[in-house]
């Protein structure tokens, strides 16, 4: 156990300690800039639409082969 939870244990809750304590950690986010969050929400969706297109054609050419093996030409 750390310090810093050995002096908790025996700590009463207090509502404002936490308040102060969250307000402290919300100050350390660095928040992405707006070109960052489009970039990325770009590259997301680029990356999305390549794989379901990659796993389109595996399903595709698979369900193809099967049906061709198995004799059902549909």
């Amino acid at each position: 156990m750390s310090t810093d939870e050995q002096k908790t244990v025996g700590k009463k809750f207090s509502f404002a300690e936490f308040v102060r304590e969250a307000r402290a950690e919300i100050a350390k986010i660095t928040w992405p800039t707006r070109k960052e969050t489009v970039t990325t929400t770009v590259m997301v969706i680029a990356m999305a639409l390549i794989t379901g297109a990659f796993f389109f054609g595996i399903d595709t050419a698979l369900g193809f082969a099967i049906s061709r093996i198995l004799g059902m030409n549909s």
